[in-house]
């Protein structure tokens, strides 16, 4: 979650008050509106649990048809994935890395990219998010 429309000196202490503030930081990566208005026409509705996660793998992937949509919905997809881990995994916490990306880190001390896994989700279906989910939610 790179924030380049605020420029250099602002991301960063915007990038720190991310950091200092686990709630805020999970209200705004857990928006992921793009993807929820395409759930919500699907009849899919994302409430946050690994179900969720299930409805969205059998989605009919309209969404590859244009791409502009594409990425960012990768990108909602992947932050969605982060939303259910963190919900639902004990002692799993949104992290900003220094770039600026957010990652998942979990009690392990593991850090989870799901950006790039819910870019590649987009774009080909898989991995599934339920089973990275699962497999996340193992460690």
């Amino acid at each position: 979650m790179n924030l380049p429309f605020l420029g250099p000196r602002h991301a960063k202490k915007a990038g720190a008050a991310l950091r200092a503030d686990p709630e805020a930081v999970a209200a705004l990566l857990s928006e992921c509106e793009l993807l929820r208005s395409q759930a919500a026409r699907a009849g899919v509705l994302l409430d946050d649990t690994p179900a969720s996660l299930e409805a969205l793998d059998q989605m009919v992937p309209r969404w590859r048809d244009d791409p502009e949509i594409l990425p960012w919905l990768g990108h909602d997809a992947g932050l969605y994935l982060g939303t259910v881990v963190v919900r639902t995994v004990p002692g799993a916490a949104w992290r900003i890395r220094p770039d600026g990306e957010p990652v998942v880190r979990l009690a392990s001390g593991r850090a989870v990219e799901v950006v790039p896994a819910g870019e590649e989700w987009a774009v080909s279906g898989v991995p599934e998010l339920s089973q990275l989910y699962a497999e996340i939610s193992e460690t």
